[in-house]
């Protein structure tokens, strides 16, 4: 088994959707682990362009409950690739997701909502 490390800053809340049962946030999403058989000698790390991530494993994180998500491509895909020289990978994305949350109104205008965003790995 790989054990992967992972962090988020959530960017923005854009939207909230009553309606819909839905909100929208934009986060960076941090994961790392180690592959020995990414090692090399010297002692500064190198970043990779991200296109070469179709060449690595990486986790199969997903969001729970997410009804669509995009990753940001402008002007290239916002992501980012760093390999240590001990093969630790840092892999960094930029991800805009619309995740369910349902809301109990009953008590409107007194309500208090709580939305959770859970992030999944699918292990085989």
């Amino acid at each position: 088994p790989v054990s992967v490390g992972m962090s988020m800053d959530i960017a923005s809340i854009d939207t909230i959707s009553e309606i819909n049962m839905d909100y929208t946030a934009t986060i960076f999403l941090r994961q790392r682990w180690t592959d020995e058989r990414l090692c090399f000698d010297g002692n500064k790390s190198l970043s990779l362009d991200g296109r070469l991530v179709e060449m690595l494993w990486v986790p199969d994180t997903f969001i729970v409950d997410s009804k669509r998500s995009f990753l940001h491509d402008v002007t290239v895909e916002n992501r980012l690739i760093r390999i240590y020289p001990n093969g630790t990978v840092l892999y960094a994305i930029r991800v805009t997701t619309t995740v369910s949350c349902s809301m109990d109104l009953t008590k409107y205008p007194m309500d208090k909502q709580t939305c959770t965003l859970q992030l999944e790995s699918c292990k085989t």
